[in-house]
């Protein structure tokens, strides 16, 4: 054998190597921590823990840089034109606006001023932001950054009690609504004002603000450094992002100034977001996905952040192409739907080089990045509650399906701040603890299990996790101690995940009450809840299913209905009730009346859901039950015929 032939033997070895451990990879990424994590800590205990630093930076120094674009939708009802080979021209669907560094920064100081003297904000407020994805977004929250108030990311399609609920828990004092997702509010505004006298509700004219803050007229307002939280620290709450969970309400997920320079700094880097980058976005950025992982790394890079008002399948590609983005964020339910739209000319004439986001299926991976030339997928694990997050970005064929993908050195050090825990064989809910030691065991390789993380310090919970806002029970949910050793505290991720022999983690399913459909994720209990209301039951059982072709998992609910009443009364009290009470995606999506105590409660009256969760469509194990499905607006009887519409797509959910 030649010294060639070694040589080139000897480097292909080398990198085959590097491709399996990245130990090049992980030497970076513990530089890149350091380097910022320090100075980080250090500014964040003398005054300087907010994102705000951050943002007027580069505001300063890439003022006439990019900052945000956003593909405005055009009211228009005539359909679009065809291109020479007939495929739709989408461009005139959207208005293109763009903004400098320089220019948001100084709508940002405009709108601190109309906040700060004619709504009399001050940094003692917690302020609810109802808005759609667009600049106004942008614009509020930075302001209420400068201002130093805690900005509430609420929910646009909440409603009713849930709505209430949100804005109550959270102590919410103002509310800047836009108009364009405002019924929800405007149809709980008498019971707000009712229930929650003292709160006020800003309709926003988003035009007339604009055209205001646009003007060099109008006063800016930076607040000084000693009126912004001074006292903050990096586990301080720096925005509220509300989330569904096993108590029946949505929840007040605390994002801490430590997530949020976390989510900027390294998320960024792993993900490679630089000042050349084109973030966009079509997740709503009430959800800590779109507004921690896509709008903070852009802005503290000189990046700029695309955001599209709503996502829509047949126009995502158009509106990358034009806004010229490098990155597209996704969630798995969004690449489906990509993946299953008409072939577009924009599908590959764009610029993305990398979609990151989290549910990406293994089994389509491949096919995304093939159909759409993307060179990279960056999926991860978080929950917005969580203190810390996986990241996996994947190039070549290793790490297909994983939500983790660090070298031998990062994963040696994670061994010890991330683990699997074995489940109870007897109840796949519950963690099992050895009965010889009382510790949990870590689950074998891949084994499903619970994943937890490791609190740093369990005498001072709150400085590794901050859980939930004026919620003590819930966020003492999420703990677990004594896991391994006596005194140990631990993040329940409520998720199991698995682990392979290669130190790659894979996402496998949730645990407890609450699933994910259609981005969103549902609380059984809640929707349990609001079925009482209809007054047509006695009692239901909620739990997801899964449906083919379709991610995530569809709400099922199994309903004892009061003595006396047909079923198709049932059906339509239910539906006029949910129709008001719940968003879309929490609505029952299948109904099985259940008569003959069908709902079995255990010796504790506590229902299980065991015997309903892995419930066969269309009609039972027997092939003989019967079974709804919501037909648009109303209940209808789940044949054959409806469960191939529903699965070829044809039928939508």
């Amino acid at each position: 054998m030649s010294g060639l032939e070694i040589a080139l033997g000897a480097f292909l070895g080398t990198q085959l190597l590097e491709s399996k451990y990245l130990i090049k990879d992980d030497i970076m990424l513990i530089q890149k921590v350091v380097r910022s994590a320090l100075p980080y800590l250090y500014r964040s205990n003398h005054g300087r823990a907010s994102y705000w630093y951050y943002f007027e930076q580069a505001a300063l120094k890439y003022g006439n840089r990019k900052a945000v674009c956003f593909p405005r939708p055009v009211a228009n009802s005539e359909e679009p034109p065809l291109d020479a080979d007939g495929f739709p021209i989408y461009d005139t669907q959207f208005q293109i606006e763009e903004y400098t560094y320089k220019q948001l920064y100084d709508m940002v100081l405009r709108m601190s001023y109309i906040m700060k003297y004619e709504y009399g904000i001050t940094s003692e407020h917690t302020i609810g932001i109802d808005c759609m994805n667009k600049p106004l977004f942008l614009v509020l929250w930075l302001a209420l950054w400068n201002i130093g108030a805690l900005p509430a990311f609420l929910n646009f399609n909440t409603k009713d009690k849930p709505l209430i609920h949100c804005i109550s828990i959270a102590n919410v004092s103002q509310v800047f609504i836009d108009p364009d997702c405002a019924d929800p509010i405007r149809e709980t505004e008498d019971k707000i004002k009712q229930e929650l006298p003292n709160v006020k509700l800003n309709y926003l004219d988003e035009e007339k603000l604009f055209d205001r803050l646009s003007r060099k007229s109008t006063p800016k307002h930076r607040a000084k450094d000693e009126t912004r939280r001074p006292q903050d620290k990096d586990s301080s709450p720096a925005a509220l992002i509300y989330t569904s969970g096993t108590t029946g309400l949505p929840k007040a997920g605390i994002m801490s100034w430590r997530k949020a320079f976390m989510a900027s700094i390294f998320f960024g880097y792993i993900m490679k977001v630089n000042k050349d980058s084109n973030v966009l976005t079509a997740m709503p950025l009430y959800h800590s996905t779109a507004a921690m992982l896509g709008v903070c790394p852009s802005l503290i890079t000189g990046a700029c952040v695309t955001l599209s008002q709503k996502f829509s399948a047949s126009t995502f590609w158009t509106q990358a192409r034009l806004s010229k983005a490098t990155h597209v964020q996704y969630v798995g339910e969004v690449c489906r739907f990509l993946l299953h739209a008409q072939y577009h000319p924009d599908q590959v004439r764009h610029s993305v080089k990398i979609a990151y986001g989290n549910g990406l299926r293994r089994d389509i991976w491949g096919q995304f990045k093939k159909r759409f030339h993307i060179e990279a997928i960056g999926e991860f694990y978080a929950a917005t509650e969580s203190p810390i997050a996986t990241t996996n970005i994947q190039y070549g064929e290793f790490g297909i399906g994983a939500c983790r993908k660090y070298g031998s050195l990062i994963n040696l050090f994670l061994r010890y701040q991330q683990t699997i825990v074995k489940m109870d064989p007897e109840d796949e809910n519950e963690i099992w603890r050895d009965p010889k030691t009382g510790f949990c065991v870590r689950a074998g390789p891949d084994e499903p299990g619970e994943l937890l993380m490791r609190i740093l310090n369990p005498k001072k919970i709150e400085e590794t996790f901050q859980g939930y806002y004026g919620n003590k029970k819930a966020t003492s949910s999420k703990l677990i101690t004594n896991v391994y050793s006596k005194g140990d505290a631990w993040f329940r991720s409520g998720d199991l995940l698995k682990m392979d022999s290669d130190g790659l983690l894979f996402f496998v399913d949730r645990l407890g009450d609450t699933f994910r459909w259609k981005s969103e994720n549902v609380s059984a209990t809640e929707v349990e809840n609001e079925l009482m209301g209809s007054n047509a039951i006695k009692q239901s059982v909620v739990v997801g299913v899964q449906v083919p072709q379709h991610e995530g998992r569809a709400c099922f609910a199994v309903v004892e209905p009061v003595d006396e009443i047909d079923d198709q009364t049932v059906l339509t009290k239910i539906r006029d009730h949910v129709v008001h009470s719940l968003p879309n995606y929490a609505q029952p999506q299948f109904i099985k009346i259940a008569r003959n105590n069908e709902i079995e409660s255990s010796h504790n009256h506590k229902v299980s859901k065991n015997q309903f969760k892995k419930q066969k469509l269309p009609r039972g194990e027997s092939g003989e039950e019967v079974i709804y499905w919501l037909n648009k607006t109303r209940y209808e009887q789940l044949d054959d015929q409806s469960w191939a519409s529903i699965c070829s797509g044809k039928a939508k959910l």
